[in-house]
């Protein structure tokens, strides 16, 4: 099976190397490497261009937002499994792609996710919080739960046949896609144990304004799909954020 994975960038020459980087250095043969770029105005254009040989299917061009760039990506993309990776974000290990390509078709998913880091941008080896996922249970978005996104693997048939991102929601349509594939039309998903991703800052939804808006933009989601949130979900929901504060993997090699 043919992974698509999908970097969306904006003046990202800073992190953009690692992450392609992290890319390439997948031990999975059957990857297929998609970077849509908004058109960026700092140095990314000229490390992009040094890896354009390695580069499958690659845009420049301005955009409504990320999740109209995931859009493209998805549009462009031509494998059977879909991964989006950020710019500043980077696969733990060498084996993640492999690992959750077998993963799905030994278990005929259409989606699979694992665990994530944030790590400290100045300190990469300092983890600074931990997110295990855990087993996913019906209802379980209801209450607070949420997918990581960058470990989140879907088949594109999904995307084709439940659409895609949500690009009336500028924080949490990432949120709103896995919320309508797995609760409203409840995919086969499976959660792999273990660290996928490190990622290097929390983005948008972690500022004051932008959690605000997330937050809004969550339960318009829930409305959208029909979904009713659990009454306590916005006390739950931080609750499960300060666990991962607390938490560590106990894979070492991670620190």
């Amino acid at each position: 099976m043919k992974v698509s994975i999908i970097t969306v960038c904006l003046n990202s020459a800073e992190t953009i190397e690692n992450t392609l980087n992290s890319i390439f250095a997948q031990d999975y043969p059957e990857i297929e490497c998609v970077v849509v770029d908004g058109r960026s105005t700092d140095g990314t254009l000229r490390i992009l261009e040094r890896y354009r040989n390695h580069i499958h299917h690659y845009i420049s061009e301005p955009d409504q937002g990320i999740y109209d760039a995931m859009n493209k990506g998805i549009q462009l993309s031509t494998g059977g499994l879909i991964a989006i990776l950020n710019s500043d974000d980077i696969y733990a290990d060498k084996n993640v792609v492999r690992r959750m390509a077998e993963f799905v078709q030994q278990n005929t998913l259409d989606a699979a996710y694992g665990d994530l880091v944030y790590i400290n941008p100045l300190r990469p080896s300092h983890i600074t919080r931990f997110w295990k996922a855990g087993e996913y249970r019906k209802g379980a978005f209801r209450r607070g739960w949420v997918i990581p996104h960058p470990t989140f693997f879907c088949r594109k048939e999904v995307f084709e046949k439940y659409g895609i991102y949500n690009e009336h929601f500028k924080i949490a349509a990432d949120f709103e896609l896995m919320l309508r594939f797995v609760e409203k039309y409840q995919i086969k998903i499976g959660y792999l144990p273990g660290v996928l991703v490190k990622m290097t800052k929390g983005g948008r939804a972690n500022i004051l304004r932008g959690m605000i808006r997330g937050n809004r933009e969550i339960l318009q989601s829930f409305g959208l799909n029909g979904v009713r949130p659990s009454p306590w979900f916005f006390i739950l929901k931080p609750a499960s954020k300060l666990l991962q504060l607390l938490r560590r993997p106990h894979d070492t090699t991670l620190e």
